[in-house]
């Protein structure tokens, strides 16, 4: 007899579209994701078992034929690789399929609303919950929905519904992490941006302003030690 193996008559991510070739509405919904992405990157640095997409497609088994993926501006798992190897041993995801993920969903997704609204209060909102994706967030950068929500909403999957959490930033344990919005420095733009908070409300740095306190320290040693009549690079 032979048995029935599900996985391999579904469609490898070698096969399927990696992205709807759909062009991002305006700049902040590729930045604002790859910010939160880049804070990971350090604070994270140690870890493996951990992935962030940016407008990457989520395949699962209901939209196979024809492939559909749901594609939300940025996405977090756990417990996955951090670099996954492909066929023919190429590292890097074309797309994040669940079949070849052991079925781990995203524990949460984010949408930057845009000027053309999306359907992040409608459509968007019942797919992911019937995803089951835990958390949902929404952020609009530049309040173009002001009558439909607040800034930043959080929403936490209860019994097959979306409730918002309250307070902000909003502490996410499952991550270890909460979330908000507070003026930063990204890429040379000073503007409101989304962040990664640790439990007590701190703020974690933007690459940026990691960069510009670590020589804000250097000048401020070197201040001291020249006080001392220490050139600094005689140490």
């Amino acid at each position: 007899m032979v048995q029935y193996e599900p996985l391999q008559y579904l469609p490898s991510s070698e096969e399927l579209p990696s992205s709807d070739e759909t062009p991002v509405d305006n700049e902040l919904q590729d930045l604002v994701p790859h910010l939160l992405k880049a804070i990971l990157s350090i604070i994270w640095q140690e870890r493996t078992d951990w992935f962030f997409g940016v407008d990457m497609g989520i395949y699962h088994e209901r939209n196979v034929n024809p492939p559909a993926p749901i594609i939300p501006d940025g996405f977090l798992s756990l417990g996955v690789e951090r670099f996954r190897t492909r066929a023919k041993g190429r590292t890097g995801r074309l797309s994040y399929v669940l079949w070849e993920e052991n079925g781990i969903l995203p524990v949460l997704v984010l949408e930057v609303i845009s000027q053309t609204y999306g359907e992040e209060y409608g459509q968007k909102k019942i797919d992911y919950a019937e995803l089951r994706i835990l958390y949902y967030v929404i952020y609009d950068a530049d309040r173009y929905q002001t009558r439909r929500g607040e800034p930043l909403e959080v929403y936490r999957l209860v019994d097959g519904v979306y409730i918002q959490q309250p307070g902000e930033p909003v502490w996410i344990p499952e991550i270890g992490l909460a979330i908000g919005r507070e003026m930063g420095t990204y890429l040379g733009w000073t503007r409101e941006w989304l962040f990664w908070y640790d439990e007590e409300g701190r703020k974690y740095l933007s690459p940026d302003e990691a960069r510009q306190h670590a020589e804000e320290r250097a000048e401020r040693l070197a201040a001291q030690l020249r006080a001392l009549g220490i050139e600094p690079e005689e140490v």
